[in-house]
């Protein structure tokens, strides 16, 4: 373990430390993962799934309904990862299926999962940061293994199993993150880390050697990157994504 852990304490990226941990995970028969954090819960949902960190080596015929169709909203587990912070053996799904517990919509979702052989598994749900913060991650087991195979498995390994999770979650969290159409340009952060040490647009042309107006361009297209209003929620954004104020960027490293 400590040679894993040392990986993903050192990993440059979150490629890196993704890679590692399916690595680890392999090793004790989880061969499919589903990793996801957000910044933005609200009461009614996790965000927009644009602004999650969704990491997942479960096949496209799979992923594209859970994820871009929504069906992970009515996930069982995805409930209680949502109001629970630990480990959860997925026998808990067949208990609250036996007792009447679960809602059409998620016995819906646990028909998919059959059918796409995600039947034995683990879920592992992260202490929160803030009140809008959440991370989860889903073990698949392989196919062959029981849930009675998994949970001999977690009573002799779990702790570990939990411990390297953890490790790889503060990583990764820790780290630069945005989709493809999300991604802020060099110039575009380094407006944005001005403007979080409280510069004007004047005073951050006069540094960068810019126009107050070539300034204002650059927040524009912040805003337009990240999808928000205003500048102050640009900055907040950039911020919860990591993609100020860090070593990659240059200008903030040092401030």
């Amino acid at each position: 373990m400590l040679a894993t852990l040392e990986r993903l304490a050192l990993a440059p990226d979150i490629e890196h430390v993704w890679n590692g941990l399916l690595a680890y995970m392999e090793r004790f028969g989880f061969d499919r993962l589903i990793y996801g954090y957000t910044r933005f819960r609200t009461a009614n949902s996790f965000g927009d799934p644009a602004d999650m960190l969704l990491l997942s080596n479960h096949d496209r015929a799979f992923l594209t309904p859970f994820m871009q169709d929504g069906l992970y909203f009515h996930g069982p587990m995805v409930r209680w990862a949502s109001e629970n912070t630990g480990a959860c053996s997925w026998r808990w799904i067949h208990d609250k299926a036996a007792n009447g517990h679960l809602t059409p919509e998620e016995q819906a979702v646990v028909a998919f999962n059959r059918a796409h052989g995600i039947t034995a598994g683990y879920t592992i749900s992260f202490p929160n940061v803030s009140i809008r913060s959440k991370g989860a991650l889903g073990l698949t087991a392989r196919r062959g293994l029981t849930q009675d195979d998994v949970d001999a498995l977690w009573r002799e390994h779990g702790r570990e199993i939990l411990i390297v999770a953890n490790v790889a979650h503060l990583k990764m969290t820790g780290l630069p993150y945005a989709g493809t159409a999300r991604r802020l340009t060099t110039r575009q952060r380094e407006v944005l880390e001005w403007v979080g040490d409280g510069k004007t647009a004047q005073d951050i042309a006069t540094i960068m050697g810019l126009t107050p107006t070539t300034v204002e361009k650059h927040l524009r297209l912040a805003r337009d990157v990240l999808g928000v209003e205003t500048t102050a929620q640009a900055v907040l954004k950039a911020s919860f994504h990591n993609q100020i104020f860090n070593l990659q960027t240059g200008n903030g490293a040092g401030r």
